[in-house]
């Protein structure tokens, strides 16, 4: 069973740029489709962005993010990566990898069977 640990976050000031990382052990996360999501306070699970398993040929984001938030993977580390910039404090929560074993992205959290614990991303205004 796949097991993934997200690393990355921190306390930024706004218009600032953090890298979150979704490890997985385990298990080969290349046979995953993997999404963000995030949870502040108060608040329901929401997506921020997902890959396409294998070559990550397909992307998708929330209109909240397109265009500030990036997602890519690594298949030789492991790992998928979520590039923030331009942060601006409505981004403050805790962000979650999810993996779910097919190629197709997802955005529902019921899609996805596999979720890290969650790092703290705090965006001060």
């Amino acid at each position: 069973q796949v097991q993934l640990v997200e690393s990355g976050g921190g306390l930024v000031q706004a218009g600032a740029s953090l890298r979150l990382s979704c490890a997985a052990s385990g298990g080969a996360l290349r046979n995953f489709a993997v999404g963000w999501f995030r949870q502040a306070p108060g608040k329901s699970r929401e997506f921020v962005a997902a890959i396409s398993g294998w070559d990550g040929s397909h992307t998708i984001y929330a209109d909240s993010v397109k265009g500030r938030f990036t997602v890519s993977r690594d298949n030789a580390k492991n790992t998928v990566a979520l590039q923030m910039s331009s942060l601006i404090p409505e981004d403050t929560a805790v962000y979650f990898c999810g993996a779910v074993s097919r190629w197709a992205v997802a955005t529902r959290t019921s899609d996805y069977n596999v979720w890290g614990q969650g790092t703290q991303v705090t965006v001060s205004s």
